[in-house]
């Protein structure tokens, strides 16, 4: 899993017809300390997440067996909304 912030949105009025009605997203990976890593991802939004807000990211097979993408040419899905993140600190 990859933990993102929800950075944008896509829209695309042509593409596969398996994708009609896919909300799709940008998101950013960031660290578990909340700081933006480099990439950033299209994502299908399967949980109604919206804009800044922390998310869970599947990718690859995993992202193909979310709701609503069996079968769809899917290779990332946002599948969760993060509430808070608590990291432990090294001692």
């Amino acid at each position: 899993m990859i933990l993102a912030r929800v950075a944008g949105n896509v829209v695309a009025t042509r593409k596969d017809p398996r994708l009609e009605g896919q909300k799709l997203l940008i998101v950013r990976p960031v660290s578990p300390d909340g700081k933006d890593e480099a990439n950033y991802l299209i994502a299908v939004d399967v949980v109604g997440a919206g804009s800044k807000e922390l998310v869970l990211v599947v990718s690859g097979s995993s992202a193909r067996m979310a709701e609503g993408c069996k079968d769809k040419p899917v290779d990332a899905a946002i599948v969760g909304i993060v509430d808070s993140v608590h990291l432990e600190k090294k001692k």
